[in-house]
This record gives structure tokens, sequence and C-alpha cells, in this order.
């Protein structure tokens, strides 16, 4: 059975149905949700800019990886919310798909759950697509749920 499952988002409503999905089944089973997102660093005019912005005793918050922080623990709160009784965020800096699949490796995870958005038709050949990635590279099984 299923002891630990890795599921991304990007904080999307189709990201949030497989993160559902995950947060089901995690609940269904009692198994550990590393929930992952990966970014881009913010870039530096625009963190001087946002730092000006805010009181000084706030100013920690606004740092690099601040967009997937939000949406990591939004998706954490859900799924505690939901039910979840052992839940893990990761913010990775990179590729999406890498970062899953990263986690997943680290974590010794039984399943990953992705999205379908970018799989249909002639996208689902492009190597950028996220589920296509993860499907071809997971050292674990893996669910696709169909989100669009």
């Amino acid at each position: 059975m299923f002891r630990s499952i890795v599921v991304g988002t990007d904080g999307s409503d189709t990201a949030q149905t497989a993160v559902d999905e995950a947060v089901e089944l995690a609940k269904s089973i009692g198994a550990k949700l590393h929930i992952v997102s990966a970014y881009e660093p913010v870039g530096a005019d625009r963190l001087r800019v946002e730092r000006n912005q805010v009181p000084a005793d706030l100013q920690w918050m606004v740092n690099p990886r601040e967009d997937v922080d939000t949406t990591l623990q939004a998706a954490a709160e859900a799924a505690e919310a939901g039910g979840v009784t052992d839940v893990a965020a990761h913010a990775r800096q990179g590729d999406p798909a890498d970062a899953i699949l990263d986690v997943a490796e680290e974590q010794g995870a039984d399943l990953i759950i992705v999205g379908n958005k970018g799989m249909t038709g002639a996208k689902r050949f492009l190597l950028g697509s996220v589920p296509n990635k993860v499907s071809h590279h997971a050292p674990c099984s893996v669910l696709i749920v169909r989100t669009i």
C-alpha cells in the first residue's frame, strides 16, 4: 500500500484538482503527503521595491521564493483541514517535473500524483510536459488525475 504520496502544485485550479485527489487518498489510507511546488526566484529589482513597501518588521517575508511559499502553505492547510495528519511542503527552485521527481526520490515515495494538464493532443509529446516527464522518470508509481 502507499505510505508516502507526492503531489505537485503551482496554485492553479487544475493543480488543485490533483491536490484534492492526493488529499483524499492520503486521508483514506493514512499516508504521508508531500506537496511540492517549483519556482524561479523573484528578481532582485522586484524584491527591492517590495521591501520598501512593507513595514520593517515584515521585510523578512519578502524573499526570492515568497510566491511559492504562499502556494504551499495554502495547499498544506487545505490538506490538514481535509483530514491528512502528516503533511510536508517542499519548495524547489527550477523545473516543476524535476522538483516532483527529486522529492519523490528523496522521500522514498510510493506514489506521485500529477494532473493531466498538458497531455492532450500533440502537447503530450513535448519534453516540457510535467505529467509526461514525471510518468517517464518516476522512481515509483504515478497516478495521472484528469483535471480538464
